[in-house]
């Protein structure tokens, strides 16, 4: 609990101690009280009692009864709390005091200054810790907030990919079909360039296509996609292994939604010797969307068995 909206019961009971000690006057102690903006509804009843009886005016129990009204108006009285705090921790003048009062007074003080401090510390400390509380929830928000919004994106990609099994325009599937895994691989976190044609010299056309190319493990690999119903032979694969060892140090990566004959899977295992060539089914990426399997474990489990066991159609199990 606030120090302020409410005085614990040891700050209580040395305040009704202190002031007491700190006025010199019964006066004083009504004058203590007005100037820390206690209502004068409050102080009227004592200031009748000190003129109409002095003697029963007692300093001690009208402090008591003052500071309970006080505590037990809670928030209403809020701003008269922390002034009459304010005013005791501040307190240097002890000569006012009576003589035998000064010490006892200095003390007093003292220890409502080390409480407030350890109180405020605590105070402090709570409010830290609801701070780092409030910011701890509003990054895992925003986490949570990324991951629906992650989920949310991967559906659509699936959501767009089923569709293509009913388009039954081959060319838009196809093209389709580039536009989705390049950003199935965008949302996965793999940099990737869409599709490019490449044009020779004027009147030459298109002597090129590529449908994508993206980077793993730092490493430049061309995407080509083909979606037909026959199994794909050698003749389908080949153009894309032409466009692989004409790059350098670049791999390739087929997506086909049909099998690959044992041709087209040999001429890729024997490429091994030199480039780093996967091959994919269509289906291991629909059920990695299906699944919400993180797509670049999955490529990098097919290449490492490219590279590791020579085999260019890896298929792990998700």
């Amino acid at each position: 609990m606030d120090i302020i909206f409410q005085y614990p019961p040891e700050l209580l009971a040395l305040l009704i101690e202190t002031l007491p000690r700190l006025c010199k006057s019964k006066k004083d102690l009504l004058l203590f009280f007005q100037g820390a903006g206690v209502a004068k509804t409050i102080l009227s009843p004592y200031e009748t009692l000190l003129k109409a009886n002095r003697d029963t005016f007692k300093k001690h129990i009208v402090s008591r009864e003052i500071l309970t009204k006080l505590n037990e108006r809670g928030e209403r009285s809020l701003r008269e709390r922390r002034e009459l705090l304010k005013r005791v921790t501040e307190f240097q003048d002890f000569s006012v005091c009576w003589d035998a009062d000064q010490a006892p007074a200095r003390g007093l003080v003292a220890q409502v200054r080390e409480l407030v401090e350890v109180k405020d510390a605590f105070t402090r400390m709570n409010i830290e810790r609801e701070q780092e509380r409030k910011l701890r929830q509003a990054v895992e928000g925003k986490k949570a907030d990324a991951l629906r919004k992650k989920r949310e994106e991967f559906d659509e990609i699936k959501a767009d990919l089923s569709s293509l099994f009913r388009e039954s325009n081959p060319y838009k599937r196809g093209k389709g079909l580039e536009v989705v895994l390049n950003r199935y691989f965008h949302a996965s976190g793999i940099s990737v360039s869409e599709a490019m044609t490449l044009k020779g010299s004027v009147g030459s056309g298109i002597i090129e296509q590529i449908d994508g190319v993206v980077q793993l493990r730092g490493q430049l690999y061309l995407v080509e996609a083909k979606w037909e119903k026959d199994t794909l032979g050698r003749d389908k694969i080949a153009p894309h292994l032409v466009r692989v060892f004409s790059r350098g140090l670049a791999g390739g990566i087929f997506v086909s939604y049909s099998d690959y004959s044992a041709a087209a899977f040999t001429d890729c295992r024997d490429a091994l010797r030199e480039k780093i060539i996967v091959l994919c089914k269509l289906d291991e990426f629909f059920f990695a969307l299906e699944r919400q399997a993180d797509l670049v474990e999955l490529l990098h489990s097919k290449i490492d068995a490219a590279v590791i066991d020579k085999n260019p159609f890896f298929v792990p199990t998700l």
